[in-house]
């Protein structure tokens, strides 16, 4: 962090910071655990869209799911409150079936968020929209087809032309974290400490379910708790293609391959 930023995150705090240590990891917008001279521990993190995330952090301090306070956010630094963290999140589904639920308590009249969010050059559309089926094609499909290799672009361009024949028009709008893999799940012994680093937006509940299922493997109890509406296996896939898409536009051609596969199982 630059000279300026620590200055940002003493104001926040009130203290002068002692020390400061990034967390491994963090491809796509790292933080630092900062530890300040009264003794408090905290996180920090900077850039473009934080003062965005932090809004999505106070939506859901609405809910029951637990999730980091917002200690404050200028100049492009976010400084949150500091998560135990020293279990694995894979003993814990059950807690994390029940904090999904929590985000479940927050619903909307429409889909989408009231901000557009970014996950590093990667533009997260989110304009709202009265249908949940158009919102995906448009704002979660159809928007990374310019940046495809043609033939592939054309597969997501038929599928999101079809798509309101395979998601629901009209689910329940209820918060989206959005970003839900292992690396966003805080977990102390069998519960769930907090979900971090959404990228939020009210829509199908399902979209959480599908994106534990990129790079981890839960259990059936885990999907049998969270009670999803009948035809979910088979929806699974369109909601999957979001993560891939990103990480393509992220990382590259090597995920190529993923997105592929999803078409292939959805028929297009």
């Amino acid at each position: 962090m630059t000279e300026e930023q620590l200055a940002t995150i003493e104001a926040i705090c009130g203290a002068a910071v002692e020390n400061i240590e990034r967390f491994p990891g963090g491809d796509i917008s790292g933080a630092s655990a900062v530890r300040l001279a009264d003794g408090r521990k905290l996180v920090a993190k900077y850039g473009p869209v934080v003062a965005v995330e932090a809004g999505m952090l106070r939506a859901m301090q609405a809910a029951s799911t637990p999730s980091p306070r917002v200690i404050g956010c200028r100049d492009d630094v976010i400084v949150i409150e500091h998560l135990v963290a020293d279990g694995a999140f894979q003993n814990a589904w059950d807690s994390l079936a029940e904090a999904l639920f929590g985000l479940g308590e927050l619903t909307s009249e429409s889909y989408g968020w009231h901000e557009d969010y970014a996950l590093r050059h990667v533009q997260v559309e989110n304009s709202p929209c009265d249908s949940w089926s158009r919102f995906w094609a448009e704002r979660r499909l159809a928007c990374h087809v310019s940046h495809l290799e043609p033939s592939l672009g054309r597969r997501i361009e038929k599928l999101a032309d079809a798509l309101e024949e395979i998601i629901p028009a009209k689910p329940v709008a209820t918060f989206v974290h959005g970003d839900l893999w292992g690396g966003n799940v805080l977990a102390s012994g069998n519960r769930i400490t907090g979900l971090i680093d959404p990228c939020a937006c009210w829509g199908d509940r399902e979209v959480d379910a599908a994106s534990l299922t990129v790079f981890d493997h839960p259990p059936e109890s885990f999907f049998a708790a969270l009670d999803l509406e009948s035809g979910w296996r088979e929806r699974q896939p369109v909601y999957r293609l979001w993560m891939w898409l990103l990480h393509v536009r992220l990382f590259g051609d090597s995920y190529r391959p993923a997105v592929e596969r999803e078409l292939d199982t959805l028929g297009f």
